[in-house]
C-alpha cells in the first residue's frame, strides 16, 4: 500500500463544494444516498490541457529555450537565461546551473478549480534536471505567486527529485503534488493558469532536457460520500503483467522502507511492460542479483520523492514510465466507469488510486489511507478485474472487485477513516499511459477526456 504519509495529502486536499465553484451547467442534484447526504452528478467536473505539438511550444513565452521539430516535437534549452546556485537539501551540497524557461499562455478550464495536478514527459541526460511551477489566478482577479510542483530528473546523481513542501499564499497550497484551494466552501477558486518550466544543465556545456509534454488537470470535484452508480457497458480483459509489491518487503528500504509501500512503483512497472517497455539489463544491474522481479525495485527507486519520502508522488510516477521509449503519460482525473471501460475497450489500462475500510471492498482482505492498482477489464457482469499488487505473491494479483463497491471508493471525495473521522478521498484520480504509436481507438478515447 501507499506510504502513510498520502494520508495527510488525502486529509488536506479538499473537493469543491460551495458558491464559485461550479457552474449550474455543470452540476444536477440526484436523489439523497444514504444518511441522507446528497450526491452531485457533473456533466465535465475535469479539466486536462496539456501541451505537446510544436506548435504548443512556439506558442509559449521562451526565455532562453526554443521549439524543436521532429517526430516528437518539445521545448530544449537553447542558451542560458541565467545561473544560479541550487542548494540540494537532500544531500546537503550547493551547485552552480544554467537554466532557461518556457512559460505555457494562461489556459482557463472549462469551470474554476479547486485542486490542480501537473504532469511532464522529459528526458533529462546526466547534467540536467527541470523543475516545473505553477501561476494562478482566482476567480477575483487577485493571482498567486509561482508554486514549485516538482524538481525532477529521470537518475538521481545530479539533484534528488523533489516535491517542494510549506507553500501557500493564504489561499491555496502545495500538498506534495497537488495545488489545492484552502476555502472549498466558499473561498475563491482557479479561473486561469499558467505553467512554467525551468530547464537546468551543467554551466558551460550544450547539453539540454527535453520536454515532450507538460499540463494539467484542473478539477472542480464535489464533495460526495456516495457517486451515482454507472451501468455496465462493456466485459473484456486486458493482458497485463502481474506483480506483487509484498514479494519485495524489506528490499531496498531507504525507498519508503521497502516493498510494502510500493504500490504505486508496482502498478507503474505493470502497464510499462503490458507496453512493451522495461529497464534493460544494464539498467538493473545495481539491484541484488538474488532478487527477484528486480525492475520492480528499479521502479521504486526512479520514482522515489525525497521530500515526500515515499514512491506514491503521482506526476513522479508518469515521468518515470514516460522515460521509456515513446510511451505518453499523464495523471487526471475520470468522472465515472464509463470512461475507464471506455479506456480498456480501446486497450488501455488504467492505474487508479482509492483509499477505503477492510469492509468497503470484498475480497481485498486489507483497508488502506492510500492506494494504487491496475484496472484491467470488466466481467460481463460489470465487476472490476484489477491487477492488485497488496499480494502475496505474483499469482494472488489478480482480483475481481465487486462494481459498486469499487465504483464508489474510487469515485467518492470524502470518506471516513477507521477512526470515524471525516477525511478526503481521490475522487477518481489515476494514471494513464498509452504509447506514441496509438491506435485510432486510443486516440478516440484520449481526445474524448481532453487529452492529446
Amino acid at each position: 500500500m501507499a506510504t502513510s504519509r498520502r494520508t495527510v495529502l488525502a486529509a488536506a486536499v479538499g473537493a469543491a463544494s460551495g458558491s464559485g465553484a461550479l457552474s449550474s451547467a455543470a452540476a444536477t442534484a440526484v436523489p439523497p444516498s444514504e444518511g441522507g447526504r446528497t450526491t452531485v452528478a457533473l456533466t465535465r467536473p475535469v479539466d486536462n490541457r496539456f501541451w505537446s505539438s510544436f506548435g504548443d511550444w512556439r506558442r509559449g513565452t521562451h526565455e532562453g529555450t526554443r521549439a524543436r521539430a521532429g517526430r516528437r516535437p518539445g521545448v530544449v534549452l537553447a542558451r542560458p537565461e541565467g545561473r544560479t546556485d541550487y542548494p540540494d537539501p537532500h544531500t546537503g551540497t550547493t551547485t552552480a546551473w544554467e537554466y532557461a524557461t518556457w512559460t505555457s499562455p494562461s489556459h482557463r478550464p472549462r469551470v474554476p478549480a479547486t485542486e490542480l495536478i501537473a504532469s511532464w514527459n522529459a528526458h533529462t541526460p546526466p547534467g540536467t534536471w527541470i523543475q516545473v511551477a505553477a501561476e494562478g489566478v482566482y476567480e477575483d482577479g487577485v493571482t498567486s505567486p509561482w508554486f514549485v510542483l516538482g524538481r525532477w530528473a529521470a537518475g538521481d546523481g545530479d539533484i534528488k527529485r523533489t516535491s517542494v513542501d510549506g507553500q501557500g499564499d493564504g489561499r491555496a497550497s502545495v500538498w506534495t503534488d497537488t495545488l489545492s484551494m484552502d476555502d472549498t466552501s466558499g473561498g475563491p477558486s482557479l479561473a486561469s493558469y499558467r505553467l512554467r518550466l525551468t530547464l537546468h544543465r551543467t554551466p558551460g556545456t550544450r547539453l539540454t532536457p527535453i520536454v515532450w509534454r507538460l499540463g494539467a488537470m484542473a478539477s472542480a470535484v464535489p464533495d460526495r460520500f456516495t457517486v451515482p452508480p454507472a451501468g455496465p457497458r462493456y466485459a473484456g480483459e486486458l493482458p497485463v503483467p502481474r506483480y506483487s509489491q509484498n514479494t519485495h518487503i524489506g528490499r531496498y528500504p531507504e525507498y519508503d522502507s521497502g516493498g510494502e509501500a510500493w504500490c504505486s512503483p508496482t502498478s507503474s512497472q505493470m502497464i510499462i511492460e503490458y507496453w512493451g517497455r522495461g529497464p534493460t539489463a544494464e539498467e538493473l544491474a545495481w539491484v541484488n542479483p538474488a532478487f527477484d522481479d528486480p525492475q520492480i525495485c528499479h521502479a521504486a527507486r526512479f520514482t522515489f520523492d525525497h521530500q515526500y519520502e515515499g514512491c506514491g508522488n503521482w506526476p513522479f510516477n508518469a515521468a518515470y514510465a514516460a522515460t521509456y521509449r515513446d510511451l505518453n503519460a499523464v495523471v487526471t482525473r475520470l468522472g465515472s466507469l464509463t470512461d475507464l471501460e471506455r479506456l480498456i475497450r480501446a486497450g488501455i489500462p488504467v492505474i487508479t488510486s482509492q483509499s477505503f475500510l477492510a469492509h468497503e471492498l470484498t475480497g481485498a482482505g486489507y483497508g488502506t489511507s492510500g492506494h494504487l492498482m491496475t484496472v484491467i477489464g470488466f466481467t460481463p457482469d460489470g465487476d472490476v478485474i484489477a491487477n492488485d499488487p497488496a499480494s502475496s505473491d505474483n499469482e494472488a494479483v489478480r482480483r475481481v472487485y465487486r462494481r459498486r463497491e469499487w465504483e464508489n471508493i474510487w469515485l467518492r471525495t470524502r470518506r471516513y477513516n477507521a477512526s470515524g473521522k471525516e477525511v478526503s478521498g481521490t475522487g477518481g484520480v489515476c494514471y494513464l499511459y498509452w504509447p506514441e504509436r496509438a491506435t485510432a481507438a486510443q486516440r478516440r478515447v484520449l481526445a474524448a477526456l481532453g487529452i492529446d
